[in-house]
């Protein structure tokens, strides 16, 4: 009896023994980059390790996550080092390998998007939050624009609502600082970074500004793909789920009129936009916005006293300019062709006249708005109109004022 227990001992030191002896075999191959070799090796071994214990079992495991990494058959790799976790290897020995499989992910994604592979990146970066969906949140939000850059609206969508259901907010801290020298105001990478030139005399004026939240545009996102796969009703029903958890959620509000907009209900996008501008009185962009969709709905009158108060806010929105230019001469067109319909007779010259009088207040209105979009940055579409308003009224010297001006322009 006391044999046969010494033979099994020995039996299983020895099978310990072969054990350590195919993993360690196989780690050389691994650190010397014949990564095929030690594929071979462990696969050869698969019995060997079977019967192993756990703490050989998730060493083998572990190997075979780092060889797969390496390769780059990164599910392979994710398996494999959830197995090896699963067995009880310790984070100490675990950790620093997910972090080179995420490091690798990234690095193939990246690739893969400059050189338009947006599905694969798409299923990478995915991979990315999987491995740490607590600290990886971004990369699904990143992972959600490269399906949507491969046309796959329903894997686009899947990425969209879990970011939804999880209220990502994607929300950062930036950091600036002001040059001295140079008087530059400039982004620093790290806030590490920024603690340390605030002590500097070189720089002055630090400040942190949090970017917005990407939770609207997710929403946004979320509908427009319903949109896009013809589901009209989902559309509007993400949008108004959104809207009903946040209410005073301008960023919401201003998605729910986008996508009324692109819906091509523009009752419904005025009423948001209405209401976004009871929130944020102050906001230009949400004038010229109304500017915009009032005009297209005929009501000019109500979209040039948008347009005049989106320059109030803002003198530099050139486009508020532009676009409130281009309404009051709507109505040339119409007159030109009267014009043109007329004979000779007594009362059409006198019908000529007049309408040619209404062309022309219509062009002097316009003089006083185009003046003030020149002065910002000489915008070249504004001096070409006024060239030529100039040029109809017969105003010489300033035809030829904006004519040398949009010379320079070239």
């Amino acid at each position: 009896m006391k044999k046969l227990i010494l033979y099994t001992l020995l039996l299983t030191i020895s099978f310990s023994t072969a054990q350590k002896k195919e993993l360690r075999n196989a780690n050389k191959f691994f650190t010397s980059g014949e990564f095929t070799s030690a594929i071979d090796l462990l696969d050869s071994s698969k019995e060997i390790f079977d019967s192993s214990d756990d703490k050989i079992k998730s060493q083998a495991m572990l190997l075979y996550g780092k060889l797969h990494t390496a390769m780059e058959d990164f599910e392979l790799a994710m398996n494999a080092f959830d197995m090896s976790k699963n067995l009880g290897i310790s984070d100490q020995l675990l950790n620093p390998e997910i972090s080179k499989l995420e490091t690798a992910l990234i690095t193939s994604a990246v690739g893969d998007n400059e050189t338009e592979n947006f599905s694969s990146a798409a299923k990478k970066l995915k991979m990315v939050y999987d491995l740490n969906k607590d600290n990886n949140e971004e990369y699904l939000f990143y992972a959600a624009s490269s399906a949507v850059n491969s046309l796959d609206y329903p894997l686009a969508l899947e990425y969209y609502e879990i970011l939804r259901d999880i209220k990502y907010e994607g929300i950062e801290t930036k950091f600036y600082i002001t040059e001295v020298s140079s008087g530059n105001e400039i982004e620093i990478n790290s806030e590490t970074e920024f603690k340390l030139l605030q002590k500097s005399k070189d720089y002055s004026n630090p400040r942190e500004e949090e970017t917005e939240s990407k939770f609207p545009e997710i929403v946004k996102n979320i509908a427009l793909i319903y949109k896009e796969l013809g589901q009209n009703d989902k559309a509007l029903a993400a949008i108004e789920a959104a809207r009903s958890s946040n209410p005073d959620d301008v960023g919401l509000i201003i998605t729910a009129a986008n996508i009324y907009f692109e819906l091509d209900n523009k009752e419904a996008f005025k009423v948001a936009m209405s209401e976004a501008i009871e929130k944020e009185p102050n906001n230009p962009v949400l004038y010229y916005n109304l500017g915009v969709v009032s005009g297209e709905l005929g009501e000019k009158d109500v979209a040039i006293s948008y347009y005049e108060k989106s320059i109030e806010l803002d003198p530099t929105n050139e486009n508020s300019y532009l676009n409130l230019v281009a309404l009051i001469l709507e109505g040339e067109q119409d007159i030109v062709d009267q014009m043109n319909s007329l004979g000779t007779s007594r009362s059409d010259n006198l019908k000529y006249d007049e309408l040619k009088e209404v062309r022309e207040n219509l062009y002097k209105e316009c003089v006083p708005i185009l003046q003030d979009l020149i002065s910002i940055n000489n915008n070249i579409e504004a001096i070409r109109t006024l060239m030529n308003i100039y040029g109809t009224i017969g105003d010489n010297s300033g035809y030829m004022e904006m004519k040398s001006l949009l010379e320079q322009q070239d």
